[in-house]
């Protein structure tokens, strides 16, 4: 999912560079397009958020091993 994510922000980084390459300004549909990579970004720290709760869930699930005196 997280893979995903990239290259959708890659592809919209793209768009708008082809965008600024056809008008040579910024345009309203720059503004469209900042917005969603802003939008993709936040969806990716979340994301990475929720696979880091993840993995610390599971290290600190691990067995406690007690020896008996």
């Amino acid at each position: 999912m997280t893979q995903d994510l990239y290259k959708q922000k890659t592809s919209l980084e793209l768009s708008w560079q082809q965008e600024y390459n056809q008008h040579g300004k910024y345009t309203l549909d720059m503004v469209r397009i900042d917005a969603k990579i802003r939008e993709v970004i936040n969806n990716i720290k979340l994301e990475e958020a929720k696979i880091a709760d993840r993995e610390n869930a599971i290290a600190n699930s691990a067995p406690q091993v007690s020896v008996a005196t």
